[in-house]
């Protein structure tokens, strides 16, 4: 994979800051090298405007071609961007394309987990490290086309605190592989089951929890993040639900979702059951004073 050349404004680059000019600030020389350090740690943290969050785990034929349309995405920012990939215990097929498409493209942090710890640790771990004003995480099968981003980044831009892509809405549209119809059919029937029991018991209102395509602005991650408890699927709901304990504002926003990839790693019964007892778990934290 190649490096991104372009340079999207006078003295940046993707995800970073360029080293100063020749001349130091005139606070930093009157102050000293301590000084000087403390400026540019606190520019570096405010440059990033968009920091994209990816959880990967395995998938290594068709990662290639994933992380190469994210490289693509970060090539055609105009505004600082920074991608974190969380690997969740990979093997080591894919582990090594991680770690080479991290030394090849601008921008890029990876961060490993060990042992797997599940999606919700790892887009968890990715928002905590990330230094951008908005961040959204997705999936790393570009389900949502990478376009759609911007949907999620507009809604934070226009003043609310959570943007979640809501799959239901009258606006939304899917494309998928006839191939596969059978098991997002059923997919969808058990999406939609859980999502009544959720807003009957933590999330009324809210109409699709389980997207893969949300967005927090720096403010919403770093109070909802440090608080999760639940590391599996589940831990959308329990973001959603700590977002609304304190007072956060949450949008949905219609989506283009494209299926035309291998069956996800959702395991319908096993899931389901685990996916249920998140929601008592939820509720029991709330009890015990756990989201203050």
């Amino acid at each position: 994979m190649r490096r991104c050349r372009r340079d999207p404004a006078p003295g940046t680059r993707l995800g970073r800051t360029a080293s100063a000019p020749e001349r130091e600030p005139p606070q930093a020389r009157a102050s000293g090298p301590a000084s000087l350090r403390r400026i540019f740690a606190s520019v570096t943290r405010e440059s990033v405007y968009l920091s994209l969050i990816v959880p990967v785990r395995n998938g290594a034929d068709r990662l290639p071609r994933h992380l190469e349309a994210l490289r693509q995405f970060l090539c055609t920012q105009s505004r600082p961007t920074e991608l974190i990939l969380v690997d969740d215990h990979s093997e080591p097929t894919a582990a090594a394309l991680l770690a080479g498409f991290r030394a090849a493209a601008e921008g890029v942090t990876v961060l490993r987990n060990d042992p797997h710890r599940g999606k919700g640790f790892s887009v968890a771990r990715g928002m905590q490290a990330a230094r951008g004003a908005y961040r959204v995480f997705t999936d790393v099968d570009l389900a949502y086309p990478l376009d759609e981003v911007a949907k999620i980044v507009q809604q934070l831009e226009a003043g609310c605190d959570v943007a979640v892509a809501c799959r239901v809405l009258p606006d939304s549209r899917y494309l998928m592989s006839p191939s596969y119809f059978h098991y997002l059919y059923t997919r969808h029937l058990m999406s939609r089951l859980f999502n009544r029991v959720v807003r009957l018991t933590l999330l009324p209102r809210i109409l699709d929890t389980q997207a893969g395509l949300k967005g927090f602005t720096a403010r919403a991650g770093a109070l909802i993040f440090p608080r999760l408890t639940v590391a599996g699927f589940g831990f959308d709901v329990e973001a959603l639900y700590i977002a609304r304990k304190h007072g956060l504002r949450v949008v949905q926003t219609p989506v283009h979702y494209r299926y035309d990839d291998e069956p996800s790693t959702v395991r319908f019964a096993g899931d389901a059951v685990e996916m249920l007892q998140d929601l008592v778990r939820i509720r029991w934290n709330d009890w015990r004073g756990r989201y203050r």
